[in-house]
Order: C-alpha cells, then structure tokens, then sequence
C-alpha cells in the first residue's frame, strides 16, 4: 500500500495485466481481491479515495434484506444471508450480529412479523445470529427505553442482523488484495481506453491527480466498477453507449447517542413512502436512514435536500419519545445508488444479470459490473471475475474468497475496527507517547491512528483520515472539522508536505465537510 512505489514500478513493467479495474469501491476492490487470490496479475485504479463514494455511505449493515422478503424476493435473500454469515467469518473484528426490534401496534402485525423472521432465519440456515424471537410489550420498553410505549402496544419481534463499518471493511479488503500481490492506486483517473484494432480494448490510460503526470497501462482484461460513474467509461469505449444508470440518493441522520441509549436497533418496516428505515446504534451514537430521492446525475459529494431531512426528522420523531431536532443533529452523509435502468439495448452489450447485480460485455470487450449491495459483494467479484476469465482466456488458479480471512481478521472480543493492526499501532504510541493523545474530547480517535493511515493504509489528505480511514466526519462533523488543523500538521510530516500543502488540505476539507451540514430549512 505505497503509492510512489507503485507508480515507479508501473513506469517500468513490459508485460500486461491480466486484470485491470477501474474503480476503488467496494465492488472494484473485491474484483481486485478475488482476482489476486486467484493468481492473476491485477490493477486497481480508482480516482479519488478508496471507497469515496457510496461504498462509504451506506446504512452500515450487512443483511438479508426485510424489504425483500417483504416483495417475496425468496432467492436474493437467502443468498444475501449466507453471505452475510461468510463476511462476519472472514472479517469478524469489523461483521457483528446486531439486534433489531420491530414494534408492534396490533396482534396481527406481531404475528405477522414474527412469520416473516421465521422464514428469514429458516433462510439463513446454520449460523452465528440469534434466533428472531418476540416480546411482550414490557420486555420491549426495557429493551428500547426511548421508543413511544404506543409503538410497543404488542409488544415486538426483536431478530438479528449484521452491522459492520463499510470503510474500514473496505480498507482492509484492499489491505487483503496488496496482501496477495494486487496493485492498487488511489489518486488515479482513467482518462481513456486503448484499443488494439482485432483485439478490442487492451488497457487504459490514466493520469496520477498529485502530480498530473501520464500513464498507459496494458491489460488482457479491463473491468469497469465505477458504480453510478460507469456510464461515462462505457462512453470512453463506445461513444453511442445507451446509459444503464438511474440514480438516485440515499440520506442518513447522525444523533447523539442518549435518543437511543441501549444496544438494540429499531427498524419501522413502512415508512409514509413505503421503505424500510431504520434507527441503529453505530459507534457510540445512533444512526437514522435512509431515504430514496431520483437525481439527475451522480457526483463525488452529493448534498441532502431538506425534504429528506425533515422526512427523517418526522418518521424519527413518530417513533422516539424525544423528538429529534434539526439542531441535535451531528452529521448528515448522503450515498448514491447506482439502480440499473435495464441493461437491454445497451449498444450491443452481452449480459449477466444476477438477481441484484448486473454484468455487461461490450463489443470490444469492456466488462461492466453494477448494482449490487455490500452484503453480496465478495459474490460479485466472484462472479465479474469469472466472466473476464472465460472471455479474456486468463490462466487462474482454483482459490476462492469463501473462507478467506481478511487482513487484520480477529475473533477476539475486544478486537477494534484494526483487529490485529491495533498492536502495531500501539507500538507507535509506545514509540512515541504523544500519538496516544486524543485528536477531539467528542471522538475516541487518536493521532497515531492518522500516522497508521498515511504509513500503512495509503490516505493522502485530511478527508481521507477523517472521513474513511476515521469515522470523524460521519459522526459528529463539528468535532471533524476541529480536528483538521492536526491532522494536516501529523501528514504533513509523513508525507513531507509544507505549511501551503497544510493550507490547501484545510480549506479543500472546510469544503467537503459542507455537504455533511444540516441544510438550511
């Protein structure tokens, strides 16, 4: 995970890689994860930060999906759910079974909801997750102090799920992927394809965003895993392309801890616009989201309209005993999702369309994967990988990513977000005390962890410590913004930047923490 080593051997390699993604989400490094694991020479490169985008921004869960079940989407769940119990296995310092409580008003929507999770843990099979069971309504308001008594009349169905921390899982997926001999940069936008006349496209061409310096990489096979970015790389191959993206955004609410205090998260299965959505305690405070609003165009850092914010706000306030304000809001971080707007008549393209993810082949041999979640990402790298296998003839070797324990995996109780890397960690703290200090009151995070992120976890400015490789800026903005000022001071001296570097990182951050601010209403 060095970037200017990288590079430098980039500048010197002859021969082509078998594998060259584009795109630094989660879908893009599990491509690079199972590509590398299965012994073929492998690329990632990704224009800004590893998972910058939605893969950062989700609701934090690793899940069958209620809301499938609910449309009796059979399949889709119980294949979300073995991943589910493969992905808190393979990485159970950063998967945990979390429980949910569903309230109930009436009888029938208690029995009803129980007959659900019924069939959702018969789905699951064997696993590590509790059993889905119900309480009366006592049992419920010891369990959720906080949720309004006439939400809990009969009670509820209290069943478990799967919470984890999307960047830091994605991070150690990419650490998993150096870890087995792929090469992954961030910082690097294609600019274009090359195409060999008869062999249809045969690598990219991109430019290094620090230094602006250019670059032509050869590949037997390029993989196009840039989410709701993937139209404009399917242009670069064929300029006529019919986009395949629609997309629309996804809002979350960060609130103080004390709105729900205990260990239990809520789920209100219908919403006034018919979602599920759900109040989850995640990393000390509590989580509310999501909601689901078409937009016109993709872009790097979207902003919460004030409608989804009051729409939050209000379902919140239906359920919570202490309505939540505007003002107690923390953070607001907002996701897009990339929905696939039928891939049929998609310029010639030949596709693989899986029950949530879909896989397209140009003319020229371009593959694109989109779609998907979190929960079934190691399957969609497996599956994209196959296709370029069988379509690029690459020589692979029989390894899979079922069992396979990401870097840093720990089954200790006390394990961090850093599982096994908290030793080396501490190690710099007993080096040198004063990274042992906290960078905020209001935040657990410390300054060696910002010396780790430049070292060892390629982050390269103030956003990428304190939005992804920390969870400063989802959590409590304000506290992140505070923050800054010592974490540009700390990279500044790893990366060997002067005090102008430390000047531009602050405002380019001041610009970024903007969009996790509670728009104007």
């Amino acid at each position: 995970m060095n970037r200017e080593n990288l590079l430098r051997k980039l500048s010197g390699r002859p021969e082509p890689f078998d594998i060259v993604v584009i795109g630094g989400g989660a879908t893009g490094v599990g491509i690079a994860l199972d590509a590398s694991v299965r012994g073929l020479s492998t690329l990632l490169l990704e224009q800004s930060d590893f998972g910058k985008g939605t893969s950062s921004r989700s609701t934090k869960l690793i899940h069958g999906g209620v809301r499938y079940l609910q449309q009796g989407n059979i399949a889709l769940v119980r294949d979300s759910l073995r991943e589910r119990a493969r992905l808190q296995s393979n990485a159970p310092h950063l998967v945990h079974p979390l429980p949910f409580i569903v309230p109930c008003e009436t009888w029938w929507q208690r029995f009803m909801m129980r007959t659900g999770f019924l069939i959702y843990d018969l789905l699951a099979g064997r696993s590590e997750f509790p059993r889905a069971r119900g309480v009366n309504s006592e049992a419920s308001q010891k369990v959720v102090s906080t949720v309004r008594s006439e939400r809990l009349r009969w009670g509820g169905v209290i069943y478990s799920d799967g919470q984890f921390d999307d960047s830091r899982l994605l991070i150690h997926m990419a650490m998993s992927a150096a870890d087995h001999g792929a090469e992954l940069l961030s910082y690097c936008r294609v600019t274009g394809l090359i195409t060999n006349e008869g062999q249809g496209v045969s690598g990219v061409e991109f430019v290094d965003q620090e230094t602006g310096q250019s670059y032509r990489v050869a590949a037997k096979s390029v993989i196009n895993a840039t989410g709701p970015f993937c139209d404009a790389v399917r242009r670069m191959d064929d300029e006529s392309a019919a986009p395949i993206i629609a997309p629309s955004q996804g809002v979350h609410i960060v609130l103080p801890r004390e709105f729900l205090p205990g260990d239990t998260a809520v789920i209100v299965p219908k919403t006034s616009d018919g979602r599920v959505l759900f109040l989850i305690p995640w990393h000390d405070h509590v989580v509310v989201g999501t909601t689901d609003t078409p937009i016109e165009k993709a872009t790097l850092e979207p902003t919460a309209q004030n409608a989804e914010i009051e729409f939050l706000l209000d379902t919140a306030a239906d359920y919570l005993t202490k309505p939540p304000q505007r003002d107690d809001c923390l953070s607001v971080f907002v996701g897009v999702r990339p929905l696939v707007n039928s891939p049929a008549g998609s310029g010639g393209d030949t596709k693989s369309l899986s029950r949530d993810h879909t896989i397209l082949i140009s003319r020229n041999g371009l593959i694109t994967i989109t779609g998907g979640k979190w929960t079934t990402v190691r399957k969609m790298a497996e599956d994209c990988v196959d296709q370029a296998i069988e379509f690029a003839q690459l020589r692979a070797n029989s390894r899979s990513t079922i069992g396979l324990k990401l870097h840093g995996a720990s089954d200790a109780k006390d394990a961090t977000v850093y599982g096994t890397d908290a030793v080396k960690i501490q190690k710099l703290i007993d080096a040198s005390p004063e990274l042992g200090a906290r960078l905020h009151p209001a935040l657990p995070i410390r300054a060696a962890e910002v010396v780790w992120a430049v070292r060892s976890e390629m982050a390269r400015t103030i956003d990428d410590v304190l939005a992804r490789r920390t969870r400063a800026l989802f959590l409590n903005r304000g506290a992140a913004e505070e923050s800054a000022p010592e974490v540009a001071r700390l990279m500044a001296g790893e990366l060997k930047k002067d005090n102008a570097w430390q000047t531009q990182q602050l405002s380019d951050f001041a610009a970024i923490a903007r969009h996790f601010e509670m728009p104007a209403a």
